[in-house]
């Protein structure tokens, strides 16, 4: 078959049996929901490479390349968008972790009360379709092109599906753990596996910068910045927004709350998290090797990454694309189990069982593991529909924000009340719709100062808000919807509050039995209240040693890494 050779079969072939009967293995310790979907049971290792294997998908390698192939170095922010927010990972682990929920439903439910439970249920499952189908996506693309489209990307994604599938429901998060260790390493393989070659045939970084100056001259390649199109505030806007939105991302309560202690949920998070921001810099480099080694001819970026598998691998060893391709699965399989597994959560914990309540966990899972077939089912009609990798990213960016307002204010003020979760959640998502819009007829393009500040640009031939104004929008009006409302209407319960915040301030103990979700265990003595502004309705905690200092290392993480990219590519 044209791409793949006998060797490349047989590596496939070994991970993709190997991995399964590896997540059928996990599976015998499911006994339960808590089992299902909130282990809580791993050391920091584990934890690490869980953080790393949820949040590194092909998809994101797809859209990097590709807009590091189409606008130069600037396309590295369509995920180096979360490397600022990343050090405060530090800090929200253990606070997601002393909330003792089995899904992020719980939290809204134990501060709000079920409604904005179930409002966050609907947009929590969105957020899982266009996920799962963004990277089902990204996968297909890849395959397609490093197979010479001998493998259609409509094959390769119901294959991708039935084996995540089959592990994924049999042993829940647990088999996602596991099998996320092993398949966190061929994701690092996966990432820099085509580097050195791809390298090598440019010529290096030098090589790349003669190309760029040839190709491209009138275009700053190198720059990380692209004024006017990646710029700065477009970057700021990007990274507040992921800093708001990655609590509500249902899938984090369990990257951050599946481990024995807060610590290890917090190195997972944060830790696995940097170690995705590495595998960036080789993906955005492979896309501008791309650039400097196709002279900019291939009309489809998204097929980059494979074009260059399928070229430069057969020539280094037999297997090796069959390996690449084994690290591509890897990193789709190890993020669509720990998305199908807490969209069955959602269902089932805060759907079904207060409808249906006292049925066996037996029942239970069995509930679960239906609710979570029928979201991927529902991903892959999403996935066929979606037309590029960057249009489901750009959803994917504004439909993770929608309840953040709602969620941060609950965290950090008392006076939050149900109405305004309601109005900071609906306004954010209206606000999103209208910005959307095309804006000929609105006036707003003919505002002297809207194309010069950039909030509207010509897309496709349709005049709209760019993505950064976007975000400004509908995150002022979410807030200030939120905050105005509550102010008008009856405040929660404070009884209820209390419970709330004393479950965020008091520290998980070992071996904690949680017999409830969002509930301390029997015979743990609430911690007292230490807020910095302890006279007014702010509950914003008084920063711990180990807190600052964690967060500290992330900041110097965060500066090297990028100061290491610089010197690399651009001064070196």
């Amino acid at each position: 078959m044209k791409g793949l050779a006998a060797a490349d079969w047989m590596a496939l072939g070994v991970y993709l049996i190997g991995v399964t009967l590896l997540g059928i293995w996990a599976s015998r310790q499911v006994k339960s929901m808590s089992d299902f979907v909130m282990p809580r049971r791993f050391g920091k290792l584990m934890m690490l490479m869980h953080g790393f294997g949820t949040s590194t998908h092909s998809d994101q390698a797809v859209s990097v390349a590709s807009k590091c192939y189409s606008s130069g170095l600037s396309g590295i922010w369509y995920q180096w968008m979360w490397l600022f927010a990343t050090p405060f990972f530090w800090l929200i682990a253990p606070m997601m972790r002393r909330f003792r929920a089995l899904t992020t439903a719980d939290v809204f439910a134990a501060r709000y009360g079920p409604s904005v439970a179930v409002l966050f249920c609907v947009f929590g499952l969105a957020k899982f379709v266009v996920t799962i189908g963004n990277m089902l996506k990204g996968s297909g693309a890849v395959i397609e092109a490093c197979t010479g489209s001998a493998i259609s990307a409509e094959t390769s994604i119901v294959v991708m599906t039935v084996l995540f599938v089959v592990y994924g429901l049999a042993g829940g998060l647990r088999a996602a753990i596991v099998t996320d260790f092993v398949q966190g390493i061929l994701t690092l393989l996966f990432s820099f596996l085509l580097l050195p070659s791809v390298l090598h045939a440019v010529g290096g970084i030098a090589g790349m910068r003669q190309s760029f100056a040839e190709l491209s001259p009138g275009k700053d390649m190198l720059s990380l910045v692209t004024p006017g199109e990646i710029g700065v505030f477009y970057i700021g806007m990007i990274a507040l927004n992921s800093l708001l939105s990655v609590t509500v991302q249902p899938h984090n309560m369990g990257t951050c709350g599946a481990g024995r202690t807060e610590l290890d949920g917090a190195v997972g998070f944060m830790g696995g998290t940097f170690l995705k921001r590495i595998c960036t810099v080789a993906w955005c480099l492979t896309g501008l090797a791309a650039f400097a080694h196709y002279g900019g001819r291939v009309d489809n970026p998204d097929h980059v990454y494979g074009l260059m598998a399928s070229e430069f691998l057969p020539q280094l060893m037999p297997g090796l694309l069959g390996l690449f391709l084994a690290g591509l699965l890897a990193t789709v399989m190890g993020s669509c189990d720990s998305f199908m597994i807490s969209a069955s959560g959602l269902v089932t914990e805060n759907l079904y069982r207060p409808v249906y309540p006292g049925r066996s966990e037996n029942h239970y899972l069995w509930v679960a593991r239906a609710s979570g077939l029928a979201v991927v089912v529902v991903a892959i009609g999403y996935t066929f529909w979606l037309s590029g990798v960057i249009q489901g990213l750009e959803i994917l960016w504004k439909l993770n924000a929608v309840m953040a307002p709602a969620f941060w204010l609950g965290v950090f003020w008392r006076g939050a009340t149900t109405a305004g979760a309601w109005a900071a959640t609906l306004l954010t998502a209206a606000t999103w719709w209208v910005s959307g819009l095309d804006m000929t007829a609105t006036g707003v393009g003919a505002l002297p100062f809207a194309e010069s500040l950039g909030i509207v640009a010509l897309q496709n031939d349709t005049l709209a808000v760019t993505v950064p104004w976007q975000m400004v929008a509908y995150l002022t009006a979410g807030f200030a919807g939120g905050i105005v409302v509550s102010l008008c209407t009856r405040k929660n319960d404070p009884r209820q509050l209390d419970r709330f915040y004393e479950l965020m301030r008091t520290p998980v103990q070992e071996n904690e039995v949680i017999e409830q979700p969002c509930t301390l265990p029997s015979g743990v003595i609430p911690a007292p209240r230490r807020v910095l502004f302890s006279s007014t309705n702010l509950e914003i905690p008084v920063p711990t040693w180990r807190a600052m200092s964690g967060f500290l290392v992330g900041w110097l993480l965060v500066f090297a890494i990028i100061g290491g990219v610089w010197w690399l590519i651009v001064g070196g």
